[in-house]
C-alpha cells in the first residue's frame, strides 16, 4: 500500500480501494492495444471503516477486509487523489463481491 493510503481512514462503512490495471497481455502472450482493454471493475481493497451504525447503536462490521480483492461498480464512488494517485471510495453495500483465489 502506498503511503498516501495509509494516512487516509474511511469513516463508518466505507472502504478505500484502488483499481486493478487492465491486463495488456493475454495468457497466450498476446500484448493487446488500449482499445482492446476495458475498464477494470476489480480493486484491492486499502482501508476499511469500522462498520454501519444501527439506530440501536449497535456497530455492524463491513463485509470486506484489507487486502481482499473486490468486484466494484462501474459508476458510483467517490473518487479522490492523495498526492498524485487516484482512490476510489464506497459504500460497503455498494461492492458487487469479493473475489476469491
Amino acid at each position: 500500500m502506498s503511503g498516501a493510503a495509509k494516512r487516509f481512514l474511511p469513516l463508518l462503512d466505507r472502504v478505500l480501494v484502488q483499481k486493478l490495471k487492465a491486463e495488456t497481455q493475454t495468457k497466450a502472450g498476446i500484448f493487446l492495444p488500449d482499445t482492446a482493454k476495458g475498464p477494470s471493475n476489480l480493486a484491492k481493497v486499502l482501508a476499511v471503516g469500522t462498520g454501519k451504525i444501527t439506530k440501536e447503536g449497535a456497530t455492524v462490521p463491513c463485509s470486506v477486509k484489507e487486502g481482499d480483492t473486490v468486484v466494484i461498480p462501474e459508476y458510483g464512488g467517490m473518487t479522490i487523489k492523495i498526492e498524485g494517485e487516484e482512490f476510489h471510495v464506497f459504500h460497503n453495500e455498494d461492492l458487487i463481491g469479493v473475489m476469491k483465489d
